[in-house]
């Protein structure tokens, strides 16, 4: 089991007013398993992804990786813990524009200090780049890609320091039919020969369908489907 939550629960409080997003939620994700989480806009999956990783802490419950409790680490120990064990894709690729695109990649991989460690980072990103077809465009700029191109790299970039957890929130959402499917397959791919575990946040039944199981997020609960 990589991941485990119990009966976590997250209220926005708005002066007298509360909102309650998430409501005692549990669940266990099995290690290079691949989910999808799914409902309307403002029904709290990005809220639950963010504290899946680790990004929000303000909430009730527990949230366990690898039966560690998250909320018994310092902020300190939280972000070597996300910067090592998770990575994290977007709607928005959040590529630097003054960096290229092997640049952009390696940039999770600046607080090494080892040279042999970096070194075997740019060669896993070289590998990775190969892999996805973007080896051509390795000096290129993210102004210089497609949507898609910026995507892919920036699914390569979360993959640098080899997480054992990957999120990603409306990875296909900014693109168009084509290149969605091609960065959900890429995702699967990921999850399959990789063994990384995969949690996807989507609007996109295709995507959702790529995944091993797909969850529902109704009024602050999940629902299997």
């Amino acid at each position: 089991m990589i991941l485990t939550l119990e009966n976590i629960s997250k209220t926005y409080q708005n002066g007298a007013s509360s909102l309650n997003v998430l409501s005692n939620i549990t669940l266990s994700i099995e290690s290079s398993e691949s989910v999808a989480i799914v409902g309307p806009s403002g029904s709290g999956k990005s809220t639950l992804l963010n504290i899946l990783g680790t990004l929000d802490t303000d909430y009730t419950g527990i949230l366990k990786f690898d039966n560690e409790n998250i909320k018994t680490l310092n902020e300190q120990k939280l972000a070597k813990f996300r910067n090592k064990k998770i990575g994290f894709i977007f709607q928005t690729h959040h590529l630097l524009p003054q960096l290229n695109l092997l640049e952009n990649i390696l940039l999770p991989t600046l607080i090494l200090k080892d040279k042999n460690l970096k070194k075997q980072s740019e060669t896993r990103a070289l590998e990775l780049i190969n892999s996805v077809g973007l080896f051509d465009k390795i000096k290129q700029y993210p102004g210089q890609l497609s949507g898609g191109e910026c995507q892919r790299t920036a699914v390569i970039r979360a993959l640098i320091n080899k997480p054992d957890l990957l999120l990603a929130d409306e990875p296909t959402g900014s693109l168009d039919n084509e290149s969605a499917d091609n960065v959900g397959n890429l995702l699967a791919s990921v999850n399959k020969l990789q063994n990384t575990t995969l949690i996807v946040v989507t609007h996109s039944v295709e995507l959702a369908g790529k995944m091993n199981k797909s969850y529902k997020l109704v009024n602050g609960k999940l629902i299997s489907f």
